[in-house]
């Protein structure tokens, strides 16, 4: 997820709103709702660095995320993301 933030970064996604009993989908940019995602991974991590157990999924995701941000660039052949960019 960090890799497609990194590259698609205007990108927009349709995102599924319950209401109570009305459902709606708005659109907003994919960098925001990583974000938000990536803030969410985060919040929930933080209690495991207190206690003596728990929280290695939230850390998980969150190094899969960084590790993708900043190494996708070595992966990504410039000739190709510019056509499809």
């Amino acid at each position: 997820m960090g890799g497609y933030a990194r590259l698609y970064p205007h990108a927009r996604v349709h995102t599924l709103v319950f209401l109570g009993f009305f459902i709606t989908t708005f659109e907003v940019p994919a960098i925001a709702m990583l974000g938000y995602w990536f803030l969410i991974q985060l919040l929930g991590g933080l209690p495991a660095l207190a206690a003596a157990g728990g929280g290695v999924a939230f850390w998980a995701h969150i190094g899969g995320f960084l590790a993708g941000l900043f190494l996708v660039g070595s992966f990504v052949n410039p000739q190709y993301y510019r056509q499809r960019a």
